[in-house]
């Protein structure tokens, strides 16, 4: 029956609509471009962006951003506002290189939150504006060139992959600038969740390849606090603290006791960091 009905939303497209999403389909892409609408229908550049946008009009497709569309599907009839997977989108978004799903994105493809995502963040070395689409808010975090390491491939269905940031990589990021994760505690909490998983030997080599004095103090802390038996990596940690000290959640009031063994403030209650502990 679905078959039938796509065949006959294809009929009534028009040859050169019908023969664009006919393509598209071929090559399990929903996602597409102006570039993709010259190719495929030989439209000269002018004429494919018109094209284009008359696809956007008729609810045929939904404009992501200038010059990038995604195909609606046909099973939901008349509505004509459609993101699809906003992770994908966020690939296309970042031009499908140099990137890495980061934050609490990967928090989430890594089973480390309990609540539903609203923003997805993307790291990536290129300048590129964030931007809110249909309700969702793709924020695009910018890293040195050196620092794109520490990421794998997902799955995102059947056909479609991104890169993500791996468990470890995910921690490190999250200590780093806690405030794209809801805060220092919803990082702690989300390592808990996966602690068993977690590599610590990598994870403190992450924080000293990033040479980022705050994530030092605060993965020690994390370790220490939640018992994690690794002395040896511990030290080579504590090997690199200076004087300085560091809010333990920069998204906090500068408050709460001195950890001199940490060089960090510890601006999180204890109360909340045993409750932490029992999630």
């Amino acid at each position: 029956m679905g078959e039938t009905r796509k065949n006959h939303q294809l009929k009534t497209l028009g040859p050169q609509a019908a023969r664009l999403i006919t393509a598209l389909h071929e090559k399990r892409r929903t996602i597409f471009s102006v570039r993709d609408v010259k190719e495929i229908t030989g439209l000269a550049a002018k004429s494919a962006r018109n094209f284009a946008a008359t696809l956007v009009q008729r609810g045929i497709a939904t404009r992501l951003k200038a010059g990038l569309f995604i195909l609606v599907p046909f099973e939901l009839g008349r509505e004509r506002e459609y993101l699809g997977n906003p992770y994908l989108v966020a690939k296309e978004l970042a031009d499908g290189r140099h990137y890495f799903l980061s934050h609490a994105s990967a928090m989430d493809l890594h089973g480390m939150v309990t609540q539903p995502q609203l923003v997805v963040c993307v790291t990536t070395p290129r300048a590129v504006r964030g931007r809110t689409i249909l309700g969702t808010e793709f924020r695009f975090v910018r890293c040195k060139p050196e620092h794109l390491f520490g990421t794998e491939d997902r799955w995102i269905d059947k056909t479609e992959k991104v890169v993500v940031s791996d468990l470890e990589r995910t921690v490190i990021d999250g200590l780093k600038q806690p405030e794209y994760c809801g805060g220092f505690s919803e990082v702690a909490k989300g390592f808990w969740m996966r602690r068993r998983d977690v590599d610590v030997g990598r994870l403190v080599n992450y924080a000293l390849r990033l040479d980022v004095g705050a994530v030092i103090r605060r993965l020690g802390f994390l370790l220490e606090v939640f018992g994690i038996d690794a002395p040896a990596d511990l030290e080579r940690l504590r090997a690199q603290l200076t004087a300085t000290y560091h809010l333990l959640d920069p998204t906090l009031p500068a408050e709460g006791r001195r950890r001199a063994r940490w060089r960090i403030r510890v601006n999180v209650t204890p109360e909340e960091i045993e409750t932490l502990r029992s999630t």
